[in-house]
């Protein structure tokens, strides 16, 4: 298992620091469940000034993420000896030490602790008494000066009694309770975390184009392992359903690593041959949770061609302290969200009623936002670092990590228009052969630009696929772009009922949304996230951290303001809220009439059904 990139960072070398040589990694898990991980490093060094980096940027969160913060006990030694250090004063994540005449080596100890907050990516909470999910990243230092993929770690594993372990990485031996894996570069490393637990369970999912895919389930009880038949099935059929959507595999095996539990952060993380995946404990065996949750694996699994082989050149760094430009993520992760989304219903996972429903969800949040008018889609890219840290409130104003839902609509716009200009003989799907296919083999990153990506798709069809990209990217809109929903024979409509994938994400979510009748969206206890400018919540004075105490003269519930929503459209006078606002207590009067109201997709008459075609299966068995 081997990873490469391809430009200018592969001119970086080791440097006068180190003389070379594997860095062993010892880690010892065995207190995870006390939320503390060990770890022993011995790196190769060459007596006189040694810089050491802690890990900043991390693959697959656009962000400076390393959670530094969590680093303690650090302690070096060389020839027996402590050695002193020094933090750098304007990188935090730096170290410099002196080593001694006659080391050959730097001896490093080190502990992480893993935080009990649920929020965040990987540096959120990542272990509970029952499992762990490990990320390399946050247990190891490495000389600066050096390509992650010029360094060579050999790193072994020490778990809890009783636990078992999934992860890309190939073993090379068990002695005395640890598991040694084959040695790897930094970056491949990094880019192969550890699911491990007390509940586990292994599942082949079959065999593609000569390699072998795996669901790696670990839960924090024996019971949420208990996929279904059917939903494994549905999986087995991802696997042959993106086989035949890139008609190529860069990898020698995939494992999905897949975590249940509700105390732990709960997001997906690509890597080239796995998935760090984490969702609520009963995800598999509770309906709705497996509804609203069904797009995750396909999504990440998407990645693992579009974002890992196939990677912009501003996130191809080749090191781990380099900065990141987030120029291309609306096709990183815009892409990614609309090819996950449509494996998710050609597996299976989701009927295509589900998927459309999921679609105008988002289309209607997308169609609603203010902040529309004042920043473009290319701005979400390109503040990425900064908006994924960004609070609920305000959410419909400033704009978050919109190159997710957005990029889905272009790139649906893109996919329909492809089967206009080729009366349905050409689609994305030939792009994605094309562009992210043969010749599969090895991991590999080969980077890309804007231009490359106008190229491949003139090649599928030709076209002003730069112009309307820009249009799409730079234009200033008070609406969605839902150009390539219509062109796909459907249009965004409102109903007075939940769609079930509304009732489902509500579940999950733990929330309550009235952003499209009221303009407000709150959690279960009602506490106000967001409000959308000048809709009536906003007029009758609601504002984001309120917490609702009563609703038409009822103690708070969900299903209490449900039912004065739909007893709105049959009363004259207005809504009452009572709510706190910090130490003060307020009476609200909201003025509405409308109903609740739920978007949904209907079929736009007159027009051919290509959305249906874009969901149907491809493989042939």
């Amino acid at each position: 298992m081997r990873t490469w990139l391809f430009g200018s960072c592969l001119s970086l070398a080791l440097g006068a620091q180190s003389p070379g040589g594997s860095i062993a990694i010892a880690l010892d898990a065995t207190s995870a469940p006390r939320h503390v991980l060990h770890a022993r490093l011995s790196i190769p060094a060459k007596p006189g000034p040694l810089t050491l980096l802690y890990p900043k940027w991390i693959p697959g969160e656009h962000g400076p993420t390393g959670p530094i913060t969590d680093l303690v006990n650090l302690r070096f030694s060389a020839q027996g000896k402590a050695l002193a250090w020094r933090r750098d004063l304007t990188d935090m994540y730096a170290l410099h030490l002196d080593v001694p005449a006659g080391a050959a080596a730097v001896e490093v100890e080190l502990d992480s602790l893993s935080p009990t907050n649920t929020t965040g990516f990987s540096s959120g909470s990542s272990v509970t008494d029952q499992l762990a999910v490990l990320s390399w990243n946050q247990v190891l230092l490495y000389p600066k000066g050096a390509s992650s993929d010029g360094l060579t770690y050999s790193a072994s594993l020490k778990l809890p009694v009783g636990w078992t372990f999934g992860t890309a990485l190939e073993e090379a031996g068990r002695a005395n309770g640890s598991v040694t894996f084959k040695p790897v570069s930094l970056t491949t490393l990094v880019d192969s975390p550890v699911l491990a637990g007390v509940h586990f369970k292994k599942v082949e999912l079959g065999s593609s184009m000569g390699r072998g895919h795996f669901l790696d389930l670990a839960a924090d009880s024996a019971e949420a392992l208990q996929i279904t038949p059917a939903t494994l099935q549905h999986y087995k059929n991802l696997v042959a359903e993106s086989g035949a959507l890139f008609g190529a595999r860069h990898y020698a095996h995939y494992d999905f690593l897949y975590t249940l539990s509700d105390s732990v952060a709960h997001f997906g993380l690509e890597h080239h041959e796995s998935s760090d995946d984490r969702t609520a404990e009963r995800s598999l065996i509770d309906p709705q949770l497996l509804k609203s949750t069904s797009g995750l694996l396909p999504h990440e699994m998407v990645h693992s061609w579009n974002g890992k082989y196939r990677r912009p050149t501003g996130l191809a760094t080749g090191i781990f302290d380099a900065p990141m430009k987030g120029d291309l993520l609306w096709v990183y992760e815009g892409l990614t969200q609309y090819l996950g989304s449509i494996l998710t219903a050609r597996s299976g996972l989701w009927t295509a009623q589900d998927y459309r429903e999921d679609l105008a969800i988002e289309s209607a949040r997308l169609d609603t936002a203010p902040g529309r008018t004042w920043r473009p889609l290319q701005d979400t890219c390109d503040a990425a670092q900064v908006l994924y840290g960004a609070p609920d409130y305000g959410g419909s104003q400033r704009r978050g990590v919109d190159f997710y839902p957005e990029g889905q609509l272009l790139w649906l716009e893109v996919d329909a228009t492809l089967r206009e200009l080729s009366n349905n003989q050409k689609s994305l799907d030939d792009f994605c052969r094309a562009f992210h296919g043969a010749p599969g083999g090895a991991p590999g990153v080969k980077p890309y630009t804007f231009a490359d990506v106008v190229a491949a798709l003139n090649q599928v069809a030709a076209h002003d696929w730069a112009g309307l990209l820009r249009a799409r990217l730079d234009g200033l809109n008070a609406r969605a772009p839902l150009g390539g929903i219509l062109k796909g024979g459907w249009q965004l409509a409102y109903t007075d009922e939940p769609t079930e994938m509304w009732k489902a994400r509500e579940q999950a979510h733990k929330s309550f949304d009235a952003t499209f009748s009221i303009g407000l969206s709150l959690s279960a206890e009602g506490l106000v996230g967001d409000v959308l400018p000048g809709s009536p919540a906003d007029k009758a004075g609601l504002i984001p951290g309120m917490k609702l105490i009563a609703v038409a003269g009822r103690k708070w519930s969900p299903e209490g303001l449900h039912q004065a929503l739909k007893d709105s459209k049959t009363t004259t006078g207005s809504m009452e809220f009572v709510a706190e606002n910090g130490s003060f207590v307020k009476v609200l009067r909201l003025d509405y009439h409308g109903g609740e109201r739920f978007p949904l997709l209907v079929r736009a008459e007159g027009t051919a059904d290509r959305l249906s075609d874009i969901l149907a299966p491809r493989f042939q068995k």
